[in-house]
């Protein structure tokens, strides 16, 4: 019995995602993969997609950046108010959306590529510096002391000891955050302005209009095939690095 309910839950989770993937691959002549050739001759989709890619990218760089730079500084300080990174990843994303969108209101600051970019990385740095913390705290201290009675400075020793050992885990947070920022919708919607779209919002408003075409099927379709593969990237990495 409990087999059976085990079967039901995975069937109520992925049947409508099995829906969508096949409706994407399936015309009334058969088989087919028109739908996808469809969506790269749509100058909409490929502004989305480049938009999304930007966001993603330049996100997740200076995301690991300042993650990997306040992990470090946080463990080797011993400052207090670490749980402050913690905060984007309780609190609703929601209401950190609409904080973002009232202060960008306040300084007058215009939405758009920045603004949407900041939100972004506003939300990753945290769960690069959470993933960051644990490889760090994972390796003896006396490896970096080493480097440094054997005639490294600070600096050398950070670049060509710290950061290698540290790697699985800044490759981890990369991918992470990476994935957070390509399908974001929440921050996205409340931090954009006019003229600037990513493939979560177009998808979302052909939906709200009810166009819910086989190329609308394709483009979410590659949307979770890009996903899955970064998740399954960053569990890879992440059993490796245990």
């Amino acid at each position: 019995m409990m087999k059976l309910y085990v079967a039901i839950i995975f069937f109520f989770l992925y049947a409508p995602i099995a829906l969508v993937i096949a409706s994407s691959f399936i015309d009334e002549t058969g088989i087919t993969l028109k739908w996808f050739e469809k969506l790269m001759q749509d100058s909409k989709v490929v502004s989305a997609f480049y938009n999304s890619l930007s966001v993603a990218i330049l996100s997740t760089f200076f995301s690991v950046v300042l993650g990997t730079c306040s992990a470090y500084a946080f463990l080797r300080s011993r400052m207090r108010g670490e749980a402050l990174f913690y905060t984007p990843i309780v609190i609703p994303e929601i209401t950190e959306a609409l904080s973002l969108l009232l202060f960008y209101k306040i300084l007058s600051f215009p939405l758009g590529f920045t603004s949407v970019l900041l939100g972004h990385i506003a939300f990753n740095v945290a769960f690069v510096f959470v993933i960051l913390s644990s490889r760090l705290s994972g390796y003896e201290k006396s490896i970096e002391e080493a480097s440094l009675t054997l005639g490294a400075d600070e600096l050398q020793t950070f670049l060509k000891v710290t950061i290698p050992l540290a790697m699985p885990g800044i490759v981890a947070g990369a991918l992470i955050a990476f994935t957070l920022s390509w399908d974001n919708f929440v921050k996205t919607v409340f931090t954009t302005g006019p003229g600037f779209q990513t493939l979560p919002l177009l998808i979302w408003s052909q939906a709200a209009r009810g166009v819910v075409s086989p190329t609308l099927s394709a483009l979410t379709t590659l949307m979770l095939v890009i996903s899955m593969f970064l998740a399954y990237l960053y569990v890879r990495i992440s059993m490796r690095r245990g």
